[in-house]
């Protein structure tokens, strides 16, 4: 994802990069506080060191240092720049800023997201990724034949299977059961167990694990 960028970093007057306000916001202007904010969890979440993310888009280092400290107030340009490194629209920033909102939203063609993609199933977390949770979301789509295997999780998990589409089959230990679209199962995960996809055509399943403290 990472782009290469064949610009000048320095704060030369050759410099490409657009020019920032060095005002420190002071948070007086939560549109700014949000912008510099979603900055920094964005980077944290690709892991991504600040020398990372100005490679990929064109910013100085010490530019996105001042970005994220609230030192500096990124102008439409830059802002610009710093989506493009993370493969998404301005309006991810912009629109995140001018919202106050709590709300986390997780884009469906996020590829951040993407847990496991090939040619035989794709899973794909629907929880944040930046927080300690007893609860994990994830959707899947294994194609006919697959299995996705797993070994015991820790005492007391559980999981939570619906199906969408297709027709999927569970294995908890040594119970078995098989569920077509519109079914749900609740079984152990503290024993190996298994989904596989024993229908004809893509299983599309949302899968929920429990964590009990």
């Amino acid at each position: 994802m990472t782009n290469n960028p064949n610009q000048s970093q320095g704060n030369t007057p050759q410099d490409p990069t657009p020019s920032v306000s060095h005002d420190r916001h002071d948070g007086s202007d939560p549109v700014t506080k949000a912008v510099c904010d979603k900055v920094r969890e964005l980077r944290k979440k690709q892991r991504w060191t600040l020398q990372q993310l100005a490679d990929a888009s064109g910013v100085s280092r010490s530019m996105l240092s001042q970005i994220e400290r609230g030192q500096a107030n990124p102008t439409l340009g830059v802002a610009y720049r710093i989506a493009q490194a993370f493969n998404l629209p301005l309006g991810h920033l912009v629109d995140a800023a001018m919202t106050e909102s709590h709300i986390e939203i997780i884009r469906g063609d996020d590829p951040t997201f993407i847990y496991k993609s090939d040619d035989t199933m794709q899973v794909r977390t629907l929880s944040p990724l930046n927080k300690e949770k007893d609860v994990e979301f994830y959707e899947l789509r294994l194609e006919p034949g697959t299995q996705m295997r797993s070994a015991s999780h820790f005492e007391g998990t559980t999981e939570f299977l619906t199906v969408l589409k297709g027709q999927g089959s569970v294995h908890s230990g040594d119970d078995v059961c098989v569920l077509k679209k519109g079914d749900s199962a609740h079984y152990r995960a503290d024993v190996p167990h298994m989904i596989e996809n024993s229908g004809k055509t893509q299983l599309y399943a949302f899968l929920v694990t429990t964590y009990r403290a």
